[in-house]
């Protein structure tokens, strides 16, 4: 059920809105006996736009002992730093945030079998898929777990968060590398803005048949960009089902998704420094354009922050081992590599980060040599450069006339939308 809604394509929520609406839902919670021992899992410093910091600052505010354990959903990510958790979450003793770690204190809930993941995957696929957890969630003992996160077009799920944020936050790596495996093989351009896909029915059956002793409510944000270059947020969620998730992403393809009418011919796209520091991460700016950009067209990556490959050193070595070199090559690797069979996540990231040789990429890293750039089947060009060029501060998102004529589009966030001309959107349905 929706313990609050409010939000439109055209609405503002002041954080004051935010605060408003969770103790609303709250309240509802305490009225029916809910708020003893509570456990937040809200996302980690790379979806540091979502709200979903200030939400948890929120729950802390009016729970206070009672919210005993904080759990952010690192998934693969880097544990977070003191400082990050202290600027991301305001507030909130540092003494509540436990450390996920994907390779161990792990739970499984049950096994999703072959014969659905092969039916969800057109029959490419059919191993069966475990339905891990971090054990905190089931050992805890906890009578409410507030799952926190900003529902936004995503490149392995189709939409970010609701239950992924749980079996792939908190899950471990079998389950984690399956998955994005499975829509790296489907296919990520037929995936990518919309709520019902095969990795989400996967994650659904384990929600319906594993899941539901977990006491999961979910705090569901929607972030755009206004026409000031603006965060602003549009929609708050609360509920502990689909339908919340549901509605949060009808609104997320009105806020975050951008339908072009023709294909883009150069596209730039700026990553904060504080935010991405990978192409595990950095790589949103491909993820998110690829349906916009024409055949033959450029992808301009300003990466100030970029200093590694894959945060985890194991998936780090694997990218500069094989690099990014589409999808038929990256599936013969992974036939003849026992190390990419174990680690089918990183498999798939290779090919999510390839074009499939159909526009460039010109990767303009902070931290990161030519030759290592080159190696996994980027081009390089100096940041210092580039970014002098194509200055963040002087460009708008869109479409931009640079005094030599150039015209570039510009992004200045990819993890906060999609972009798409409506032909190719079309035809990869």
């Amino acid at each position: 059920m929706l313990y609050y809604k409010k939000g439109s394509s055209n609405s503002i929520l002041t954080d004051a809105d935010l605060r408003e609406g969770l103790f609303e839902a709250l309240g509802k919670l305490e009225s029916e006996n809910r708020l003893h021992k509570v456990l937040a899992v809200p996302p980690d410093f790379t979806r540091v736009h979502s709200k979903a910091g200030i939400l948890t600052s929120n729950a802390y505010e009016y729970l206070g002992k009672k919210l005993t354990d904080i759990l952010p959903a690192l998934g693969t990510h880097t544990p977070m730093t003191e400082l990050e958790i202290s600027k991301m979450f305001p507030g909130v003793p540092l003494s509540l945030f436990r450390e996920h770690k994907w390779k161990e204190d792990l739970f499984t809930l049950g096994t999703v079998p072959g014969s659905f993941v092969s039916e969800q995957s057109n029959g490419k696929l059919d191993f069966d898929w475990p339905a891990q957890v971090n054990s905190l969630l089931v050992e805890g003992n906890f009578d409410l777990i507030l799952s926190i996160g900003q529902v936004v077009p995503h490149e392995v799920v189709g939409m970010a968060n609701f239950n992924k944020n749980i079996f792939v936050g908190t899950g471990g790596s079998e389950g984690i590398n399956k998955s994005h495996f499975i829509g790296a093989v489907y296919g990520m351009e037929r995936m990518m803005g919309r709520a019902d896909t095969p990795v989400r029915r996967v994650l659904n059956y384990a929600s319906d048949n594993f899941a539901q002793n977990l006491p999961i409510i979910y705090v569901q944000t929607v972030v755009g960009i206004d026409d000031e270059g603006e965060l602003v947020t549009r929609g708050l969620f609360i509920g502990d089902d689909k339908e919340c998730f549901e509605k949060a992403s009808e609104l997320s393809l009105e806020v975050n998704f951008k339908m072009l009418d023709k294909p883009l011919k150069k596209v730039v796209v700026y990553l904060d420094p504080e935010e991405f520091r990978s192409t595990w991460l950095g790589n949103k700016s491909i993820y998110r354009t690829r349906m916009a950009i024409a055949d033959g067209g450029k992808l301009i990556v300003l990466a100030p922050g970029v200093k590694e490959f894959g945060e985890d050193p194991e998936i780090d070595r694997l990218i500069r081992k094989y690099g990014y070199f589409g999808t038929d090559k990256t599936l013969e690797f992974v036939k003849q590599n026992k190390e990419l069979q174990d680690s089918l996540g990183a498999a798939a990231h290779l090919i999510h980060g390839s074009t499939e040789g159909r526009f460039s990429i010109i990767y303009c890293p902070g931290h990161l040599s030519r030759d290592e750039i080159e190696s996994v089947n980027f081009e390089y060009a100096s940041m210092r450069e580039m970014i002098n060029k194509y200055n963040p501060e002087k460009l708008k998102d869109g479409f931009n006339t640079l005094p030599d004529g150039e015209v570039v589009y510009y992004i200045s966030n990819p993890a906060l939308g999609l972009w798409a001309h409506k032909d190719r959107f079309r035809e990869e349905i």
